[in-house]
């Protein structure tokens, strides 16, 4: 007799009511979403903002071959190459703007000088810089572009946003070309363009 009612006793405490279990466990979900869904910031880049998303090269130009150069600064001089020196700050507004101009020079002259973007964050601090060092070019403003002919020699600084236009001109002239109003209109390249000549 003491063996059933123990174990009546035993049943009734552990007696699940499944209603409501299941119930209280959906609540204790929905407040656990609610509340990590208001953690949770949309991952959403903008070019009019001073936050950082990512390399702006890449979310905003379009041009993650930028970043990392091809060459170093030392061995773009060695090779009595063109250099283009971007210092910027992934952070930054006009840097992010200026990306785009970056690109479309890139795209014209990519392959005849070199293109090296430099954050000014990787910058050595208190440091002497030689020329061969991109610290050695920066003056403290981002964006900043400096163009050396194959010598080394500066033939444009360029401090803030500069057109693409007057960048082209220092190209045009660094490499001897005809000025923009007497020359074809420069035109990207087509990835998938289709070359009828090949075609019989």
């Amino acid at each position: 007799m003491i063996f059933v009612k123990l174990n009546n006793h035993l049943k009734a405490l552990f007696k699940i009511n499944w209603k409501q279990l299941c119930l209280s466990s959906l609540i204790c979900l929905l407040l656990i979403t609610s509340n990590l869904i208001g953690w949770i910031s949309p991952a959403i880049a903008s070019i009019n903002d001073d936050k950082y998303e990512g390399n702006i090269f890449v979310l905003f130009a379009g041009n993650g071959s930028i970043v990392p150069p091809r060459f170093d600064l030392a061995e773009s001089l060695q090779r009595k190459t063109p250099t283009f020196l971007v210092y910027y700050l992934d952070d930054s507004r006009d840097c992010k703007e200026f990306s785009i101009v970056v690109t479309r020079l890139h795209d014209f002259y990519g392959r005849a000088a070199s293109f090296i973007p430099v954050s000014v964050d990787s910058l050595p601090l208190n440091s002497h810089p030689t020329p061969e060092e991109p610290a050695y070019y920066y003056e403290g403003v981002v964006p900043q572009t400096v163009l050396l002919d194959g010598d080394g020699k500066i033939v444009f600084n360029g401090k803030g946003q500069v057109k693409f236009e007057e960048v082209d001109d220092v190209f045009r002239d660094l490499f001897d070309l005809l000025p923009r109003s007497e020359s074809v209109e420069l035109k990207r390249r087509s990835f998938n363009e289709f070359n009828s000549e090949l075609v019989n």
